[in-house]
């Protein structure tokens, strides 16, 4: 007598647990991320699509007026108050300064804040809304 046995493989595999997984690490980056108010500012366009975590938010405003992370302060205090906040960073080896300065402030009012994250090594990225 002459039994064959069939063995079929399936193709298939459940999407249920790779659905999980991706929504377990939705929620993880969503509680793990910084929530660093920037006060609202006509930022410049540009077609650049870099995105970096941010530890160091300045932002300029029209009036010339600088904020570290939402509080106002002068040009003066502003390298004593990004030392303190990266001493405070988890993040000090890639502590990222963010300058998020209106249209129309002058470029050399956002040259300071970077010579500031440059004397302290840190890295400085300028704010950008995408071009429509």
């Amino acid at each position: 007598m002459g039994f064959s046995k069939r063995n079929k493989v399936s193709a298939e595999f459940s999407m249920s647990s790779l659905t999980d997984i991706i929504f377990l690490l939705l929620i993880f980056f969503m509680l793990t991320a910084n929530f660093v108010r920037i006060n609202p500012v006509d930022l410049p366009k540009s077609d650049s699509k870099t995105i970096a975590p941010t530890s160091i938010a300045v932002s300029i405003d029209k009036r010339g007026k600088f904020s570290l992370n939402g509080q106002e302060m002068p040009l003066s205090a502003l390298n004593g108050a990004i030392k303190r906040e990266l001493r405070k960073s988890e993040n000090k080896t890639n502590a990222t300064v963010v300058i998020a300065a209106d249209a129309a402030v002058p470029f050399d009012e956002v040259v300071k804040v970077m010579n500031i994250a440059s004397n302290l090594r840190l890295k400085a990225i300028i704010a950008t809304q995408p071009n429509s």
